[in-house]
């Protein structure tokens, strides 16, 4: 067996989080390196590492919880839109993200990984958005 994946790990309370928003298939917490303020990551809390691979109730789980997290994020930052990309080449575990946005420049900003998360901003940014 291959060792649990980092959002495993946060799902099982090793490694700390931003959470947003958590149910009992679902857990949303904010992404450490965001492309823009509020960017949160959905997850299911089965490890599956590929969306498309997920069986259909927790692929309808994470999709009711993408849809409620957005629509609560674009009324909370007052941003217009809320992008949803799923990439799957950085964790080994699905993952959606979503990106809130006014201008489509804004959801394709890159994401800066050479730096120490600010911890303090994302407290505050998910304490923000946390439902």
């Amino acid at each position: 067996m291959s060792e649990p994946s980092i959002f495993t790990k946060i799902i099982n309370g090793e490694i700390p989080c931003h959470k947003v928003y958590e149910d009992d298939k679902t857990l949303a917490f904010l992404d450490i390196y965001p492309a823009a303020e509020g960017h949160t990551l959905v997850i299911p809390k089965t490890e599956v590492e590929f969306v498309w691979d997920m069986d259909d109730e927790d692929y309808s789980a994470v999709m009711a919880t993408v849809k409620k997290v957005a629509r609560h994020m674009r009324e909370v930052t007052g941003k217009k839109y809320v992008g949803v990309k799923i990439i799957g080449t950085d964790v080994p575990h699905a993952h959606v993200q979503l990106i809130p946005f006014d201008v489509s420049s804004e959801m394709f900003n890159p994401q800066r990984t050479d730096a120490e998360p600010h911890h303090e901003t994302l407290a505050a940014v998910a304490e923000k958005l946390r439902f």
